[in-house]
C-alpha cells in the first residue's frame, strides 16, 4: 500500500503539532533561560516544517523516477531497519565507547548505507557529533557520555 505525500506530510505536521504543544506545557526551570520546553518544541515545529513540504511536493522534482514493476527486491526494504538498530547498539554501548565515537560511526554508516559518498559522509561524522554534544552540553546542560573520547570543551 502507497500514501500519497499529502497524506504522509499531514501526519507529520500533525505529528509535530502535538510534539509542540505537548513541549509547550513543560514546567520552566526557575533560573534558566532555555527549560525542558525547548526540545520537544524545536523538534515539533521541524516535523511540522517538514511535513508542509512533503505535503506540498516541495523538492518532488529532485526524485528519480520509479521503475516500472518495484526494480528493488524486497530485502532492499530493510534498509528502513538500519537507524532502529543502530539506536539499540547506541543503548547497549554508549556508556563504554561514549557518545563522540558511537555517534560519528552511526552517521558514517548510515550516510554511506544510504548512498552518500565518502568524501561526504566523513566529514559528517566528524562535525554533526561534535555539534550534537555542543548544544547538548552548553546550550541544555545534558551530560552526555565520555566514553573512550571526552569532548574537548
Amino acid at each position: 500500500m502507497r500514501l500519497s505525500d499529502r497524506v504522509s506530510g499531514a501526519a507529520l505536521v500533525a505529528l509535530g503539532g502535538l510534539a509542540a504543544w505537548g513541549g509547550s506545557r513543560l514546567p520552566a526551570v526557575p533560573g534558566q533561560d532555555v527549560g525542558p520546553a525547548v526540545f520537544p518544541m524545536l523538534i515539533g515545529f521541524g516535523l511540522i516544517a517538514c511535513g508542509l513540504m512533503i505535503a506540498l511536493g516541495v523538492g518532488h522534482a529532485f526524485e528519480a523516477p520509479e521503475e516500472e514493476g518495484g526494480g528493488r527486491s524486497w530485502w532492499h526494504g530493510l534498509w528502513a531497519l538500519l537507524p532502529p538498530a543502530l539506536l539499540v547498539l547506541y543503548m547497549l554501548l554508549a556508556e563504554r565507547i561514549g557518545f563522540l565515537l558511537m555517534a560519528a560511526a552511526m552517521v558514517l554508516v548510515v550516510a554511506l548505507a544510504f548512498g552518500a559518498r565518502l568524501r561526504l559522509a566523513l566529514p559528517l561524522a566528524v562535525l554533526a557529533p561534535l555539534a550534537v554534544h555542543l548544544v547538548f552540553y552548553r546550550l541544555l546542560r545534558v551530560p552526555l557520555p565520555e566514553g573512550l573520547l571526552a569532548a574537548p570543551w
